[in-house]
């Protein structure tokens, strides 16, 4: 990739943002904002009276990514304000994870059943479908601020007007404050859709970890590793959040799934899967001006999207598509475990692409289903928060050949 032409520049940071990073250039940042791990840990078990984390498979991903922040990501004051913050909750919410499944056991009995989880290309519609299949009262979906604090366990009673809501609705919207663009990309709240990775965080194993900071040691080691430590407290996580507020059926989303699809069976056997399928060279410009614009919001670093290939370079986006394509083909992945979700058909008619999706696994889409879908659709319309502009490079388009099986397996159309 030619470096004299970068895929994305950084817009300018609000006035009040680059005031304070630049007053703060004087500062011994480490000292002021400490992401040592003895800092993080103590702080963590001061802030929940409570010290054990569990199995220890956690440990090595969490130093990793301590040594990849301090080494690496340049961050700003803000940025590391929001890297503090955003570790002593993770650590947090596993102290108290752990806390409740050791004072309850029972925790983890509960039946995870027959979860449906949205795969695909990040930016391939992956969102979209998310929030539209959540409007189904049958099903369950983790909200932000349960995903983010998941204890104590939800009650129904008061799941509604939880206040744990209204401090993720302060976190969350933070990003659009820091970075406005952003809400033309992707929408924050407290009370919307949570995605698996954020659920994930408390393992350290998690590409929402990655997502938020240019961290390529993190993201080397995180290639590497064994993914079943962190479905396991997926899971885990689960059955909290359903101990005391049941959900029949749990609807789930991360991209990433479409990586580790063969561990996501070992935990969830009976998982019902949903690929998502979009012109991969729009995928990856999308892509690049997202995850530029997250780390933008932590750091003055140029953004380098060369050290993201696994996402954003077209050889390896081939990769994890071909990847499945096989899996599929070996029966890995059962066809009776995963349908298939094209942009085109969603974006044309999204009920009657969902109704295809619920008639392969063999589910109703009732009435009120529909109407609340529809409902949302109207009071959603694309470009309401802005547009998000993402310009197609000749690094992108100079990929299109290395998709050609994909594409025509799918029927998947060119966009650029």
């Amino acid at each position: 990739m030619s470096t004299n032409n970068p895929l994305w520049h950084a817009p300018p940071h609000p006035q009040w943002l680059s005031q304070v990073n630049d007053e703060a250039r004087c500062f011994d940042l480490q000292a002021v904002v400490p992401l040592d791990e003895t800092s993080l840990l103590d702080h963590a078990i001061a802030k929940t009276g409570l010290s054990d984390f569990g199995e220890d498979s956690w440990r090595e991903p969490f130093q990793v990514y301590l040594k990849s922040l301090e080494s690496e990501a340049q961050l700003t004051l803000f940025g590391r304000l929001m890297a503090r913050n955003d570790l002593i909750l993770w650590l947090s919410t596993r102290l108290e994870v752990m806390d409740w499944l050791k004072r309850y056991p029972e925790i983890e009995d509960q039946e995870v059943k027959a979860p449906m989880f949205i795969v695909g290309l990040p930016r391939s519609g992956t969102s979209i479908l998310f929030e539209l299949l959540a409007q189904d009262p049958d099903v369950g979906v983790p909200l932000m601020w349960e995903a983010l604090q998941p204890c104590p366990p939800p009650e129904t009673a008061t799941y509604r007007n939880d206040s744990r809501m209204e401090y993720a609705d302060s976190v969350f919207t933070q990003w659009n404050r820091v970075a406005p663009e952003f809400a033309s990309m992707h929408e924050m709240r407290g009370d919307i859709p949570a995605e698996c990775g954020l659920i994930m965080a408390g393992s350290f194993i998690s590409d929402h970890i990655g997502s938020l900071h240019q961290t390529p040691s993190y993201a080397m080691w995180c290639a590497d590793a064994d993914y079943l430590p962190a479905y396991q407290y997926h899971r885990k996580v689960l059955q909290v959040l359903q101990w005391r507020n049941p959900r029949a059926r749990w609807l789930l989303k991360a991209p990433e799934h479409q990586v580790h699809l063969e561990v996501l069976l070992q935990v969830y056997p009976d998982a019902r899967i949903v690929q998502t399928h979009r012109d991969p060279i729009q995928c990856m410009a999308s892509t690049t001006s997202l995850m530029g614009t997250l780390y933008h919001m932590r750091s003055d670093q140029p953004f380098n999207a060369a050290m993201f290939e696994n996402i954003l370079m077209g050889e390896a986006t081939a990769q994890r598509l071909e990847k499945v394509m096989d899996q599929r083909d070996s029966g890995l992945v059962p066809p009776a475990n995963i349908a298939d979700s094209r942009y085109q058909d969603l974006i044309e008619d999204p009920l009657a692409n969902i109704q295809r999706l619920y008639r392969h696994f063999d589910l109703d889409l009732s009435d009120t289903a529909k109407t609340a879908m529809q409902a949302y659709l109207a009071a959603k319309p694309k470009g309401k928060f802005g547009t998000h502009r993402y310009p197609v490079q000749a690094e992108h388009l100079s990929a299109r050949p290395l998709f050609e099986r994909y594409q025509t397996r799918y029927q998947v159309p060119n966009e650029a």
